[in-house]
Formats: structure tokens, sequence, C-alpha cells
């Protein structure tokens, strides 16, 4: 035990190393750029004023969505996802599949579950022993379920789902604000110390040039460092920005959730307005700030297959041939909140008797 102990902790901390790392880049490039550059190097009082003011509030933004997207713990199912003492007791006991999964179907029947797994089995997590909510996978570096699980980044030593992935995307577009902004102020003292450095060696530098100090070198190099970083994260920005449209995570881009139809890559997404409400929230005032606005509890979402939305009424229409042929139940429209779980209570439909009432005919069959 105590070798695995120790080797446990030798892990947490090397996961810092990442984030370590990135810390003391910022911090370097803080002390490049306001001291370096502005203090020592630019000698214009307006050039200074404006380049420091700029700067600082990218910095403060880049700083303050990478410190939320580090310390915000990922958010974990509710205590309504997990067994009863019963139902866990006699699950451990059961040694078939079957049964086993006849009764995680009875624990699961009052819960918002639309997808399974490729094999039609209830999503159970052996580990935190729940049923794991839609959109929810378990993390190995995290040790726990993280809901909307998206990937465990190790650039900020944290699972990113549903409770910082708002923060996450900031991070990235704070991070490159604050690099396209450096390399665009630097590149002109990158270029007369670069053209500096060639005179010198040449033996014809001229008397009015930039002075030949240290700062030379912090001006170079670090035009190289946010140059270089602004080409990596544009790419990831980018692709990140794209899942949001279609209201994916990477896991799902990978494994399109299973419905009851069958597997879906486009089975959350509502349009590409509403999905980034979904994320950023409904007020577009807190949509650039760190501030957690993202709708939902993160155990339940809206799906296209549930609530149809006349954007999204195209894409379903080219997959509607090869799923008729699968089922022909229909998901009754109603919200999440209201509805039952239609994977597991098998064949219901809304059937409506006047204009502000509504009755439920249920017809019961075994789904899977």
């Amino acid at each position: 035990m105590a070798p695995s102990h120790v080797l446990k902790c030798c892990q947490k901390v090397l996961a810092w190393v990442p984030v370590a790392f990135i810390a003391l880049v910022v911090a370097w490039s803080y002390y490049a750029y306001v001291v370096e550059l502005c203090v020592f190097t630019i000698s214009s009082t307006a050039e200074k004023v404006v380049y420091l003011v700029v700067f600082h509030l990218s910095f403060i933004m880049f700083v303050w969505s990478y410190g939320k997207t580090i310390f915000t713990s990922p958010a974990t199912p509710s205590n309504e996802f997990c067994l009863s003492k019963a139902d866990k007791e006699q699950y451990e006991k059961e040694e078939r599949p079957e049964s086993q999964q006849e009764i995680l179907r009875r624990a699961a029947k009052d819960l918002p579950i639309y997808t399974t797994t490729a094999s039609r089995a209830i999503r159970y997590c052996d580990r935190c022993q729940l049923i794991k909510p839609d959109r929810c996978h378990h993390c190995s570096a995290c040790d726990v379920c993280v809901l909307k699980m998206d990937h465990h980044c190790p650039w900020v030593n944290n699972c990113v789902g549903f409770s910082n992935y708002k923060f996450f995307l900031l991070f990235l577009m704070y991070s490159l604000l604050y690099c396209l902004f450096v390399a665009a102020t630097v590149l002109q003292y990158f270029i007369k110390f670069w053209t500096l450095c060639r005179r010198k060696a040449a033996e014809n530098c001229p008397k009015n040039e930039l002075p030949d100090t240290h700062a030379k070198f912090h001006v170079l190099f670090l035009f190289f460092v946010a140059a270089m970083f602004f080409i990596s994260i544009l790419s990831l920005f980018s692709y990140h920005c794209w899942l949001v449209g279609k209201n994916r995570s990477t896991i799902e881009t990978f494994r399109a959730p299973t419905f009851r139809n069958g597997p879906d890559k486009n089975g959350f997404s509502l349009g590409c307005s509403k999905n980034l409400r979904e994320v950023f929230g409904d007020e577009k005032k807190y949509w650039l700030l760190p501030i957690f606005t993202s709708l939902g509890d993160g155990c339940n979402f809206p799906t296209r297959l549930v609530i149809m939305d006349p954007e999204q009424l195209a894409v379903s229409s080219q997959n509607e041939p090869a799923k008729s042929s699968v089922a022909n139940q229909s998901f009754p429209t109603r919200p999440l909140s209201e509805s039952q779980n239609r994977l597991l209570s098998g064949d219901c439909q809304w059937v409506e008797t006047g204009p502000e009432e509504e009755n439920v005919k249920s017809g019961f069959c075994n789904t899977f």
C-alpha cells in the first residue's frame, strides 16, 4: 500500500508541472513586456501608456479565465443517479449481466436519460457506483464521473467539462488575444533589434539606433514565443468553436452518443444559436467574463429528438429513412424536465385532447 500511495503522490505533484511551466512563461512575458520593452526600450510616453493599458487588460482577463479553468472542480452527478443501498447490494450479488441490467433499468426508469452504450445497455460506472447521466464520462485522471466531460487537459491539470467549459473557451480566446497583442506590438522593435544585430556584425551600425542592451534578447525571444503560442492555440480554439456550434464534446466527436434510434452525432444539437446559449447563457453581457452562466444542471440536456428545432429539420430529414426501419416510435415534444426516460419506459406518445389539456396514452414494451 505504501509504494502505491507514494506513487500517487508523485503523480499528483508531476501533474502540476505543465501548469507551473505555463505560469513561468506568463510571468516572464509580463516582465519582458512591461519592464524590458515598455520601460527600457520604448521612448514615447504616449506609446508606453497605450501599450501598458491594453496589455494589462488582456493579461488580467487571460489570468482570470486560466485560473477559473484550473481551480473550478469538475461537476459530478447528483445523488439521484446513485443506486439505493438495496439495489447496490443486489447488483453486486448478481453475476449475470442480464440481471444486472434489469436492476439498472428499474433504477433508471424515472431518470432523464436518453443515451445508452453501443450495445443498448445502461451506462453504469462501477468505479463511482452510479448510473451515468447523458454526456457524463469517468475520468481516470480525476477518478470521478464528470458531467458533460470534454477531455482532461494536462495544461490546466483539470477535467474540462460542464462546470468549466466556458472558462476553458475564454482561456483559449484571451490567450490568443494576449499573444496576438504582444506579437503585434513587439514586431517593430523585433525588426529593429534584429537589424541592429546584423548591422553590428557588419560594423556599420548607426549611432541613432536602439541601445544595445540586454533588453534586445528579451524582445527577440518574446516575439518568437508569442507567435509560436498564437499559432498553436489558434487551431485548438477554432476546433472548440466548431464543437460549440455543433453542441458536441471532444469525446462525442470520436464516439457518437447512442440514442433509442441508434448513434446520432447531432443528437444534442439544437441549432447554432441555441448551442451557443447553452454554453454561454442567455445574458450576453456575461459572455466574455469568466463567470459561470451555462444553462442547465449538467445532468439533463435537451435533445433534438425530444425538442425538434427548425434549424435541425434539414439534418434530421436526411437521417429519417435510415432510422425509420429501426423504430417507428416518436418522442414526445416535451422538455426533458417534464418527460420520463423514453428509452426505458417503452412506447409513449402525447395525444392532444383539447386546446388547454394534454393527456398521456402509454403503452409499455421491453425496449432492450
